[in-house]
């Protein structure tokens, strides 16, 4: 047989991938289960937005767009970045793509390559890892936990950077963590990046909206302007509006790191859907009160689940800041057995006997390089937090 590129041995198998895999085979089966694992906002496309879809449906808006999004688009995108940023950007500093995810690999691709650094830190997501391998550069891990608020510092970067650093990704709000950096910890990181002119910074703001301390969430090309022209923001429609579907991500930065990302989707990528487009128009320029309804929502699931899991002996829980995600550490939980003698060693075991034996799905925290955490998403209906939850309380209790 011919070989496939061998550069694909460096991507590792997706821990989140196996989770839903052993899910799918349980619902098959015809078991009950309580879904925590899926990073999706559980809320309707809102109706004005669907609105815009059918009107550009009818109206003949389903052709081919430019590569990197129309001018419509980006002019809405400009708007919002004025408008909740700060940051001004013209149509030309603006990229939009088929999703956020495919806008993150391509804009590491354009900075970083063989012999270059990505530093990240640790839980981190899955795909950001992967996205690093994929451009053939080294990820460089700084770890941070629940003692910290999963967050790197910048002595921590500081200890971190180096020569061979091309590029610092950030994400806030996290996922997996739900950590938000505020406005001074993004400048004191800020003041360390300074140092290193060289070094380019990719700041991941998809979950911007879901923000739970009032007037909490910064962007760092906002806090630091120095390093806002050496950084690209990106965002998207999909968790904040409840769009995943629709597949529209954009980003604001440089000219120079706009037109390398735009370079490459010449050759790679189609334009993004029209008629995606049209509705993200209506979605950034329309009625954003929703949005507030929304956070409402989340924090009290937030609360619901905390306060729930308060009762699990062997778990710890910090209080994510945004997000819908919460992060427990289970470290208390490793050397106990279950009631069948297996050893939970790992979060990956937990999971797995949460799994297996109470119908929970979570996802390991060895699919975000941290150990032994796990992640649970709260954006589902509390009926399904108050019941898996107490799943969770029973299963911990269960352990000898």
């Amino acid at each position: 047989m011919p070989r496939l590129n061998p550069d694909l041995d460096r991507l590792r198998p997706s821990a989140i991938s196996d989770v839903f895999d052993m899910a799918n085979r349980l619902r098959e089966d015809g078991r009950e289960l309580f879904d925590f694992s899926v990073g999706e906002p559980d809320f309707d496309t809102p109706q004005n937005i669907r609105e815009a879809a059918k009107v550009a449906i009818e109206s003949g808006q389903t052709r081919y767009t430019a590569v990197d999004g129309t001018a419509l688009l980006k002019q809405a995108i400009a708007a919002k970045f004025r408008r909740d940023n700060g940051l001004d950007f013209s149509n030309d500093q603006i990229v939009v793509a088929s999703g956020a995810k495919p806008l993150l690999a391509v804009a590491i691709q354009a900075v970083a390559g063989q012999g270059d650094e990505v530093v990240i830190s640790t839980p981190c997501w899955t795909s950001h890892i992967g996205m690093i391998e994929l451009a053939g550069a080294t990820a460089r891990l700084m770890e941070t936990g629940i003692e910290t608020g999963f967050k790197m510092t910048p002595e921590q970067l500081a200890r971190t950077l180096n020569p061979n650093t091309r590029l610092l990704l950030l994400c806030s709000p996290s996922n997996p963590t739900g950590a938000v950096y505020t406005a001074d910890e993004l400048a004191a990181l800020g003041d360390v990046l300074a140092d290193y002119p060289d070094v380019w910074v990719l700041s991941d703001d998809l979950y911007e909206h879901i923000v739970f301390e009032k007037d909490h969430f910064a962007t760092i090309a906002a806090v630091s302007p120095a390093v806002g022209k050496r950084t690209l923001t990106v965002n998207g429609v999909s968790k904040c509006y409840a769009m995943t579907g629709w597949r529209i991500g954009y980003a604001g930065g440089p000219s120079e790191w706009v037109k390398a990302i735009r370079k490459v989707f010449t050759q790679s990528n189609g334009g993004p859907c029209s008629v995606s487009q049209a509705a993200a128009i209506e979605a950034l320029n329309g009625p954003q009160a929703y949005l507030s309804e929304w956070l409402a929502i989340y924090r009290q699931r937030r609360d619901l689940a905390l306060s729930l899991l308060r009762d699990a002996p062997g778990l710890e829980c910090a209080v994510p800041e945004g997000a819908f995600y919460i992060m427990p550490k289970c470290a208390g939980l490793l050397g106990r057995k279950t009631p069948s003698g297996g050893a939970i060693e790992s979060s990956a075991d937990f999971c797995r006997y949460l799994l297996e034996a109470f119908g929970v799905v979570t996802v390991p925290g060895a699919g975000f390089l941290c150990d032994p955490y796990f992640r649970i998403s709260f954006a589902t209906s509390e009926d399904v937090i108050k019941e898996g939850c107490a799943r969770i309380v029973a299963a911990t209790r269960s352990l000898a």
